[in-house]
């Protein structure tokens, strides 16, 4: 283990040596020739062999020859700490190379490095992550790491097939622009609490992807570890938006618009007041809402009598089941169009 350790070590030292050698040539010099042997006992052991070099006795001698002169009871220990020592360094370093490999083939698979806590990956897409719980023990935490790497292996398929974004439609749905013939078909999944997805809404909107495509939001809510939504009354915005669409109104997209690009009197936008606000104090504006979009009163009771029904209760089941079950999303806004899933933040080609 010593040999190895030392390995890793003068490579991961190399580039300095390689730096200062160009002002003292026999720094280099003395670097590369322990650097060969390391090389050469190393190579032993992956061929099973013995070291020929006694490289292991080379290092410690040269970190013990001041030690024994002047406490020699201290190198038995010692000596035991330099072999405990290289163990570590050696089993750190396949721990970090085994973790990098998840990490990146996470972020090729997922768009995130993290596969339970999407949003805490700083390499991945920008994302409200669909969380987790967290494990409460080690055994837990041991489960999930060999979960997580047969949930990378599992989705590997999905880089490779066409993403078709009829095969994903849940009924109802409305657009968020009128239909055309003309015009390829894209499904925008959002949380409505989610202030990436207004981001990401509000990028579409200014670059002309509604125009572009035939864009269907699926109203989405992420749910947290341990039950309930994760951003306050977005439950209550997907079941009337979820009740518009079942009723065959106009007022799904309206109410998704408003909520993304628009402010109320006090000048702070409507997402960030109606996750702040009370269910009734938000229920309340919904109805405003729709009152304002033209909505009768018998129109607006029946909306949100719907709202609360077990219809609308097996809509928002089945939004979930595919969102996470089939299309395997970690992360909101995700976005199908071009036969591709596009993970987090919608940015402007």
């Amino acid at each position: 283990m010593v040999c190895i350790a030392a390995f890793i070590i003068l490579s991961l030292v190399g580039v300095f040596v390689a730096f200062l050698s160009i002002f003292r040539r026999d720094i280099g010099r003395k670097y590369w020739a322990v650097f060969k042997k390391a090389w050469g006992c190393v190579g032993k052991k992956v061929r099973l062999q013995k070291c020929e070099t006694n490289f292991k006795d080379d290092v410690k001698n040269s970190l013990l020859s001041k030690i024994v002169l002047k406490h020699p009871q201290w190198v038995k220990p010692l000596g035991t700490a330099i072999e405990v020592s290289a163990v570590l360094i050696v089993f750190i370093t396949i721990w970090s190379l085994v973790e990098s490999i998840k990490a990146l083939l996470a972020i090729w698979v997922f768009g995130t490095c993290n596969v339970s806590q999407p949003a805490s990956c700083a390499l991945g897409a920008e994302v409200c992550g669909i969380d987790a719980a967290e494990p409460q023990n080690p055994i837990e935490w041991v489960g999930r790491w060999f979960e997580e790497w047969g949930e990378i292996f599992a989705n590997i398929p999905d880089r490779f097939h066409a993403w078709n974004a009829e095969d994903y439609l849940v009924e109802p749905y409305t657009f968020v622009e009128q239909y055309q013939d003309d015009k390829p078909l894209a499904i925008d999944i959002f949380d409505p609490g989610c202030v990436i997805c207004m981001q990401s809404y509000r990028n579409q909107k200014a670059s002309g992807f509604f125009e572009e495509y035939n864009v269907v939001p699926m109203i989405y809510t992420i749910e947290l570890p341990e039950g309930g939504p994760k951003f306050q009354n977005s439950d209550l915005i997907a079941r009337y938006v979820h009740a518009s669409n079942l009723l065959d109104t106009d007022y799904a997209t309206q109410i998704i618009d408003r909520l993304f690009t628009e402010s109320n009197s006090d000048g702070i936008n409507y997402q960030t007041a109606l996750t702040n606000a009370s269910r009734d104090e938000a229920e309340q504006t919904l109805k405003q809402w729709l009152a304002d979009f033209g909505a009768k009163k018998t129109e607006i009771e029946n909306i949100a009598k719907t709202a609360a029904s077990d219809e609308v209760t097996e809509i928002i089941a089945r939004v979930r089941t595919m969102v996470e079950g089939t299309i395997h999303a970690k992360g909101i806004p995700t976005l199908i169009y071009n036969g591709k899933k596009h993970n987090g933040l919608y940015q402007p080609e």
